[in-house]
């Protein structure tokens, strides 16, 4: 028998929401998850989002909060309590989840045609950046991990489990990690053979890279920081 309301019915199961953002030219392209921060999918990460496409990645953006209805915010409070919310186990599921999709080979996507399985990275910002670092200590077929101005979490000690190259873009020491836990996560990494490079702007503020920060955004510093990060990127995941 056909259920008549399989269409509109809701799964019991979790889904992910997302956005994907392929390159024009046709190819095969190696990937990156980007990972929002507190405020959820707003406009300045699609964009960031669609440069990177231009810049030659399959690029998906998770919502995050998919679990919580999906929301978006400018409010610090609300933002704050829908961080709070998340539940992290769900969350990297979530995102290792979307390392899966772009690695299926599903008929009704064509774009992921275009997207070469297995070599991926992910860019994090504030939160997502948090994210980011915890998921390269989780996903043993990462292949690079970026994080704007995020807390360490776990302290410097996280830079034993990680399993991929990472990039870190710090600020301010009062606004992200202190330069004492940047330097000691330096300095595990560098005994354990890991692969992490800092990135400073000591006199940046979280956000500096956000057109719609007008009193954090810093041009020439954003210039540089992407420059960075796509430089990272292209070592990595086009030279595999």
């Amino acid at each position: 028998m056909v259920n008549p309301y399989a269409f509109t019915q809701v799964p019991k199961v979790a889904q992910v929401e997302g956005i994907q953002f392929t390159p024009q030219a046709k190819g095969q392209y190696p990937a990156i998850v980007l990972l929002h921060d507190r405020w959820g999918l707003v406009t300045p990460v699609k964009e960031m989002a669609l440069r990177l496409a231009c810049e030659g990645y399959v690029v998906l953006v998770p919502n995050l909060y998919g679990r919580q209805g999906g929301m978006v915010t400018a409010n610090a409070d609300v933002a704050q309590a829908l961080m709070e919310r998340l539940n992290e186990d769900q969350v990297l599921q979530d995102i290792n989840a979307s390392c899966e999709f772009l690695n299926a080979n599903l008929a009704e996507d064509a774009a992921l045609e275009q997207t070469k399985r297995n070599l991926h990275g992910v860019v994090g910002l504030g939160m997502g950046g948090a994210l980011a670092l915890r998921f390269a200590c989780r996903r043993r077929r990462l292949k690079a991990a970026v994080a704007f101005y995020s807390l360490i979490p776990d302290g410097p000690e996280i830079a034993k489990q990680l399993w991929c190259p990472v990039l870190y873009h710090a600020v301010a020491p009062e606004e992200s990690a202190p330069d004492e836990q940047l330097e000691a996560f330096r300095q595990v990494a560098e005994r354990e053979g890991k692969d992490v490079r800092i990135e400073r702007y000591a006199d940046a503020s979280i956000g500096f890279c956000d057109e719609t920060y007008k009193e954090r955004y810093r041009p020439d510093l954003a210039k540089q920081a992407w420059d960075t990060t796509i430089t990272f990127l292209n070592s990595i995941l086009r030279a595999s």
